[in-house]
């Protein structure tokens, strides 16, 4: 039998998201620079004959049935697409939190669809792996190569790969799920509306300091929608923006995970036992981000 292989499917982190308005289909425009945490869930792959899944891990519990699950969908999709797909049991170990706004479900699914690229000696670029990654979520055609780039459209648009300057986090998440839908809902944008709001910045990478300054130019549009959605949004926002050295305090995607962004890692892991000391029922993780 084949070696299984394996990848790790990294937290997906909005540090910007401008809403540039909804369109005629219903569907909202976005502009968003979206960078990958060194956490994140681990994905397996050993082939085989049966198309299989096994879901462990510390949120396995909240991961959802076999019939529900993005890797799952993911690999079915491709599958349609390039006949004699060679597929197998994956196993899934959970670690990120469910419906909280860092694409844990899409980066699973994401990890799935490189697995079987790898496996059947596909690369990313090819068009059926680009249309399954499509078809199967939003966020999951960014999440495919786990880069720091802009993100634009519904997230079919994806710019180039930036290189990040050393940046390091404190991901936080008061373990309440947050539907992203609820969220759009709450913005209140009808079909065919612009929202307000400055354009997104410009952002300089050569240094941490420089980028820094340009995200706290930028903004998520959907934090305002998504306190009134879970207030306990705004405890952890600030709880983050108390930690010593956070240069910026802001939630990632609809929520519910917020992030503190910190020049060191030092200062990240500080923050991270600041918070749990306060908060030891949240989930809290200081990693680097790429």
């Amino acid at each position: 039998m084949s070696q299984p292989l394996a990848t790790r499917a990294p937290a997906k982190i909005n540090l910007t998201l401008h809403v540039l308005g909804r369109r005629a289909d219903g569907y909202h425009e976005l502009e968003s620079l979206v960078a990958f945490a060194d956490a994140g869930d681990d994905l397996q792959l050993a082939p085989g004959l049966r198309l299989s899944l096994d879901v462990s891990g510390p949120t396995a519990a909240l991961a959802g049935h076999d019939a529900d699950n993005l890797v799952l969908k993911a690999a079915r999709l491709l599958a349609e697409r390039v006949e004699g797909l060679k597929a197998g049991a994956f196993r899934l170990i959970k670690r990120l939190p469910v419906a909280a706004g860092i694409g844990g479900g899409s980066s699973d699914a994401a990890a799935a669809l490189r697995l079987l690229a790898e496996l059947n000696d596909l690369p990313l670029s090819h068009p059926a792996v680009r249309e399954a990654a499509c078809s199967t979520g939003a966020d999951v055609p960014v999440c495919l190569e786990p880069r720091a780039r802009m993100m634009r459209g519904t997230g079919e648009e994806l710019g180039p790969a930036l290189t990040l300057p050393p940046l390091f986090a404190v991901l936080v998440n008061p373990r309440v799920p947050v539907e992203t839908p609820s969220v759009f809902k709450s913005l209140g944008l009808r079909p065919g509306q612009f929202l307000g709001g400055a354009q997104h910045p410009v952002l300089e990478m050569t240094s941490a300091h420089s980028l820094l300054g340009g995200l706290r130019t930028a903004r998520n549009d959907l934090e305002p929608p998504a306190l009134g959605v879970q207030p306990v949004i705004g405890k952890a926002l600030e709880l983050v923006a108390r930690t010593e050295g956070c240069r910026l305090a802001r939630m990632s995607g609809s929520g519910a995970t917020v992030f503190g962004l910190y020049e060191d890692s030092q200062s990240a892991a500080d923050a991270a036992r600041f918070i749990l000391d306060r908060r030891p029922d949240w989930w809290v993780e200081a990693t680097g981000l790429h």
